[in-house]
C-alpha cells in the first residue's frame, strides 16, 4: 500500500460517517441468493456480500480505485478490492482478455485495444472518476527552474532530443550547463500516452534515452535525489511528495500556470489537465454482486472518495453523470 493510501485511509473511519448514508444500501442489496463462491456473490449465510474485485492498469489512477476499496471493505469485510498497476495499456490487455473486472485508466481507450475487447467479446462501459493535474517536477533542491514553456518541454522531451539535448543550457541559455537527468514513465503508461500527445504532438513519440519506470515511487524517488533532475506524473504523486519536489508551472501561451485542483477545474492548467477513468466489464457487473456494488459505492461516493484520497473531485455535472452511467448498467 502506498503512502497516499495510507494517508487516504486514516480520515476513512470518519468520511465513511457520511459515506455510509450514499453507500448504505449495500447490505440490501448484498441479500440475493447466495452462491457460497468466491467470484463476486454472497456467502453462506446469505446475509453479506462476498467475494473478489480485481482492478489493474494506470498507476496514477490506482490509489484512486484503492481507497475506494478500502472505504467499502469497512462496509463489506468479506469483498476484498486488488489493483495492480501494469500501466493503462497493460491494464486494458488483461481486461480485454476477460481477466479483471475494471481497468483503471489515465486515458480514454484506443480503438485498437477497443478492437480486442470487442474480439474477445468483452462489453465495457467507461466511467469518469476524476481530473488530474499531470505534473512536470523538479527536486525541492532545484533552483532554477520556476516554469518552463511547453515549447521548451518538447525540447527536452522530444525525439529529436535524444543523444542531443544532454545539458540544461540547450533547453534555455539562461540555465546552467548542467546534465539533464529525465524520469518518466514507460511506453504502457497512459500518462505517457497523453504528454507525448500533447508536447510532442503524437502519441508515443519521445526520447528514449530517459529513466523510465510504471512504478510513480520509482520516478519520485529519482527526481527528488538530485538538483537536475525532471520528471512527470499525476499531481497525486506530486502531492505526497511535496516537501522533496517542486512542481514545474506549464506556460502553453498565456503566462505561467501551477498545477493544481483549481487551476485543472477551471481550465487554466493547460495542456497537462486530464481525465481519469476506470472501465467497468459489462458482464462482471452483472454477474458477479461484489463486482456491481463496489462500483456503485464508487460512483454514489466519488467525490468523497477523491477528497480523502487527494485527487481532483469532478463537478457536479460531471458526479451526476458518473451516477446515471452506473444506474443505467442495472
Amino acid at each position: 500500500m502506498n503512502r497516499t493510501l495510507y494517508r487516504a485511509v486514516a480520515p476513512a473511519a470518519f468520511v465513511l460517517l457520511a459515506l455510509t448514508a450514499c453507500g448504505g444500501d449495500n447490505e440490501a442489496d448484498a441479500n440475493e441468493p447466495d452462491a457460497g463462491s468466491s467470484d463476486g456473490s454472497t456467502d453462506g449465510g446469505g446475509d453479506s456480500l462476498s467475494g473478489e474485485v480485481l482492478a489493474d492498469g494506470s498507476s496514477t489512477v490506482a490509489p484512486l480505485t484503492s481507497a475506494a476499496g478500502e472505504l467499502f471493505k469497512m462496509e463489506n469485510p468479506g469483498v476484498n478490492v486488488s489493483v495492480g498497476t501494469s500501466g493503462t495499456g497493460g491494464g486494458f490487455e488483461v481486461f480485454c482478455q476477460g481477466s479483471t473486472d475494471i481497468s483503471d485508466a489515465s486515458r480514454p481507450i484506443k480503438d485498437e485495444e477497443a478492437a480486442a475487447c470487442a474480439d474477445a467479446g468483452v462489453e465495457y462501459t467507461e466511467l469518469r472518476v476524476a481530473t488530474d493535474a499531470l505534473t512536470v517536477v523538479a527536486s525541492a533542491e532545484n533552483d532554477f527552474l520556476t516554469c518552463l514553456t511547453t515549447e521548451e518541454l518538447a525540447t527536452l522531451w522530444g525525439p529529436d532530443a535524444e543523444g542531443t539535448v544532454t545539458t540544461w543550457d540547450q533547453v534555455n541559455p539562461s540555465f546552467p550547463a548542467e546534465t539533464i537527468e529525465l524520469y518518466g514513465p514507460g511506453t504502457d503508461s497512459g500518462t505517457f500516452d497523453y504528454f507525448t500527445d500533447e508536447i510532442n504532438g503524437e502519441e508515443g513519440a519521445s526520447r528514449t534515452d530517459y529513466n523510465a519506470s510504471e512504478d510513480d515511487n520509482v520516478l519520485v524517488q529519482g527526481v527528488s535525489g538530485s538538483p537536475n533532475a525532471l520528471g512527470y506524473f499525476g499531481y497525486t504523486y506530486y502531492e505526497e511528495n511535496a516537501d522533496a519536489l517542486k512542481a514545474i508551472e506549464i506556460d502553453s501561451g498565456a503566462g505561467c500556470v501551477a498545477p493544481s485542483a483549481e487551476t485543472a477545474a477551471d481550465g487554466t492548467y493547460t495542456p497537462l489537465a486530464r481525465p481519469l477513468f476506470i472501465y467497468v466489464n459489462n458482464a462482471s457487473f452483472a454477474e458477479k454482486p461484489a463486482v456491481a456494488e463496489f462500483v456503485k459505492f464508487y460512483a454514489a461516493n466519488d467525490g468523497e472518495i477523491a477528497e480523502a484520497a487527494q485527487y481532483i473531485a469532478l463537478d457536479d455535472t460531471m458526479a451526476a453523470a458518473l451516477v446515471a452511467a452506473v444506474e443505467a448498467l442495472g
